[in-house]
C-alpha cells in the first residue's frame, strides 16, 4: 500500500491518523530491513573476495590467446618441426629395420623419440603457458590463494547442485556458448566455401606440397577464428566484471555492520570520546589553581595563564567557553587567582591558543600588561 496523505488530512479522524501512522511504519521497516543489495561493495568487501580467489575473470580471453599463441609458435616452428618428425621418420623406416633388433636398439628407438618429443613439443608447450600466465597476471594481477582449492561440502547438496545448474549465471553460459558455436560455425562454413576451388588442387600434388597447402589453409582458419573470439572474449571481459560487481553488492544493513567491525560502533566510540573529554577536562581543571591570572571575556571566555622564570612564555593552562569558562572563574576566585577582564585580550588567547601552549608572540605585549598588573597588584596586597 502507498501512503499519499497530506499533512492536513493527518488529522481528519482518528481512523484516518491510525491508517496514515501504519502506513508509514510499514514504509519505514521495508525501506531499512529489506536487505536488498542495492550498493556498491566496499574496498574491504572487495579485498575479502579477492582473498578468497574470487576475482573478475574471463576465460574465453585465456582461451582465445592460448590458440593464438600456440597456432602462432606452430607456424614459426612448423618447417622445423616437419623436418625434425620426416627424419625420424626415415630412421625408422629405413635404418632401423636392417639394424640387429637389440634391447639396446629399442632404448635408442624410445630415446630419439623423446628427444624429438621435447624438440617439437617443448616450444608450443612453453608457449601456451607463457601466454596463459600473462594473461591470467593481466586480468587479476598476481594473487595467491588456496581457499578455492579446499573442498566444500555444500556442493555435495543436490538441491545447490540444481540451483546452481538453473542459475542465471549457468543461463548466460549457454547461451555465450551457443552464440559462440554459431559464429564459429558460420565463419568455418564460410571459409570452407571460399576455399573449395583449392582443395581439387591437393590430389595430384606432391606430399609435400599437399601438406604445406594444408597447413596453410589450417592456419588461416584459425587465425580468422581466433580474431572472432578476441572480439567475442573482450565481451565477456566487460561482462565478467559486471556481473562480478553485482554479486558483491552490499545492502545498507551490511555496509553498516562492516563499519562497525572496522571503526567500532559509533555509540561506542562516543563514549569513550565522552569520557576522554572529561578527563581531559578534570585535570585541566586541576591546573587552574596554579595559575597566576585568569583572563576573561568577561563571560564568554576565559583563559588561565601560568608564567615563572623557567619558562620561555606565559603558558595556557586552561581555557573555556561560556559554562566551563564560568567553572574556571568560579575556582579561580575560590583560589584567589586574579581575574583580568581584557576582552580583546581572551578572545585572542581562545582562538590561537590550546591548553599547554605558550602565548604566541603577537600577544606578548598585551599579556605581559596583564602580568605586569597582577605582579603590583600583588605586591600592593602584601
Amino acid at each position: 500500500m502507498v501512503c499519499t496523505m497530506t499533512f492536513t488530512e493527518f488529522y481528519r479522524s482518528s481512523d484516518e491518523f491510525v491508517q496514515v501512522r501504519q502506513c508509514s511504519l510499514n514504509t519505514f521497516d521495508l525501506q531499512l530491513f529489506n536487505g536488498e543489495k542495492t550498493e556498491e561493495a566496499t574496498p574491504k568487501r572487495k579485498e575479502e573476495a579477492r582473498k578468497k580467489g574470487q576475482v573478475a575473470k574471463s576465460v574465453e580471453i585465456n582461451s582465445a590467446f592460448v590458440i593464438l599463441a600456440a597456432f602462432l609458435a606452430l607456424k614459426v616452428i612448423g618447417v622445423f618441426i616437419y623436418d625434425e618428425l620426416a627424419g625420424y621418420m626415415r630412421f625408422i623406416y629405413t635404418s632401423f629395420p636392417i639394424q640387429d633388433f637389440t634391447i639396446q636398439s629399442v632404448k635408442m628407438l624410445f630415446f630419439n623419440f623423446a628427444i624429438i618429443f621435447l624438440k617439437t613439443a617443448l616450444p608450443i608447450m612453453f608457449a601456451i603457458l607463457i601466454t596463459s600466465l600473462l594473461i591470467n597476471f593481466f586480468q587479476v594481477g598476481f594473487n595467491f590463494s588456496t581457499e578455492p582449492l579446499l573442498p566444500q561440502l555444500d556442493r555435495l547438496n543436490p538441491l545447490s547442485g540444481f540451483k546452481r545448474i538453473f542459475s542465471k549465471r549457468s543461463l548466460v553460459e549457454c547461451l555465450k556458448a551457443i552464440f559462440k558455436i554459431m559464429i564459429i560455425g558460420y565463419f568455418i562454413y564460410n571459409f570452407i566455401g571460399h576455399e573449395t576451388e583449392q582443395l581439387p588442387k591437393l590430389i595430384g600434388a606432391e606430399l609435400s606440397d599437399s601438406l604445406r597447402m594444408t597447413a596453410m589453409l589450417i592456419l588461416d582458419l584459425v587465425f580468422q577464428i581466433s580474431g572472432v573470439m578476441l572480439v567475442l572474449a573482450a565481451l565477456d571481459f566487460f561482462y565478467q566484471h559486471w556481473e562480478h560487481n553485482q554479486s558483491l553488492k552490499m545492502s545498507k544493513q551490511e555496509i553498516k555492520e562492516e563499519y562497525k567491525q572496522t571503526e567500532g560502533n559509533p555509540q561506542i566510540k562516543g563514549k569513550i570520546k565522552e569520557r576522554q573529554r572529561a578527563m581531559a577536562m578534570r585535570r585541566m581543571m586541576q591546573e587552574v589553581p596554579k595559575a597566576d591570572v585568569v583572563v576573561t571575556n568577561p563571560t564568554h571566555f576565559a583563559v588561565a595563564l601560568k608564567y615563572d622564570n623557567t619558562m620561555a612564555a606565559p603558558m595556557v593552562i586552561a581555557k573555556g567557553q561560556d559554562v566551563v569558562a564560568m567553572r574556571i572563574k568560579d575556582l579561580a576566585k575560590e583560589h584567589r587567582i586574579a581575574i583580568v577582564e581584557n576582552k580583546p585580550l581572551a578572545r585572542a588567547l581562545y582562538g590561537s591558543t590550546e591548553v599547554g601552549d605558550i602565548v604566541p608572540p603577537e600577544l606578548y605585549k598585551s599579556v605581559a600588561e596583564v602580568l605586569a598588573y597582577v605582579y603590583r597588584l600583588k605586591k600592593r596586597l602584601s
